[in-house]
Parts: C-alpha cells; structure tokens; sequence
C-alpha cells in the first residue's frame, strides 16, 4: 500500500485536473457549450436513451438535464421521439448533425492533446491512459460504498 504522502499528493494532482477541463472547455465552439458536448459525448458512446439515464450519466438532475438537452434539440444536434414502451417518455438520440459536432469536438480535442503531448512516448500515452481508466474503475467501485470521508 502506498503512503500516506502519496495519496496527498495523488488529491492535489486530481484537484489540478480543473485546469485541463477547463483548457479543453475552451476549446468548444460558443454554440457548444460544456453540458452540450457532455450530452453528445453520452448519446456518442452509448447510443439512443431515456432523458433519466442521461441525467443519471450526467451526475446532475433532471431540471438541469432538460436545459442541456433543451440547447441541443434546439440546434438540431439530438431528436427525442416517443418511448414506444412508455409514451410519456421521450427516447433521446443523435442527429446526423449532432454526430458532426461530436465529431468536430473529437478532433479538436484530438488534436489539442496530439499537440500538447507530442514529446511524450506512446508508452507514456498508453500508461496514462491505462491508470487514467484503473482509477475511474476503481473510484466506481466504490460510489455504492460507505465512504470513509
């Protein structure tokens, strides 16, 4: 088990992580804010869905999901269509419009990192990745579990 220095410093490096959301959040177009691209990344990833599952997705409630949702529908980047199974559901899901901005987004962010990390080795790339995808795992886990906080 690590030290106890080392899990400190491990919160100050998370907490730092604003810094790079907040570079990549300027990266999005104006007409696409954060909440926006989070919604288009979800839909991307996980295909067609109900609005609870997205705000569940989102971590945030359901007034804030809809004016996310609301933004996106309004640029003809998501369709909701009724729930076959319960009509007083809506079924969210991609336009071809939509999938072009999540692809645009993609690429800025593609190329953002390509470029900021460019002296960095495929090995270094990969490692991140692996850790990056170990601790959302491993944090996951652990959202049901009492919390030692």
């Amino acid at each position: 088990m690590a030290d106890r220095s080392q899990y400190e410093e491990l919160a100050r490096q998370i907490s730092a992580v604003g810094a790079v959301k907040r570079g990549l959040a300027r990266l999005l177009p104006v007409e696409c804010p954060g909440g926006s691209a989070a919604v288009l990344a979800l839909l991307g990833r996980y295909g067609e869905m109900r609005m609870s599952r997205l705000a569940e997705l989102l971590a945030v409630n359901m007034s804030v999901t809809s004016r996310h949702v609301a933004h996106v529908a309004d640029r003809g980047w998501i369709e909701r269509a009724p729930d076959p199974d319960d009509r007083r559901s809506r079924i969210l899901r991609l336009t071809p419009e939509g999938r072009s901005m999540l692809d645009e987004l993609s690429r800025r962010t593609t190329d953002l990192f390509e470029h900021c990390l460019r002296d960095w080795s495929d090995d270094d790339i990969g490692q991140l990745n692996t850790l990056l995808a170990r601790l959302r795992d491993s944090l996951g886990d652990r959202r049901s579990a009492t919390r030692p906080l």
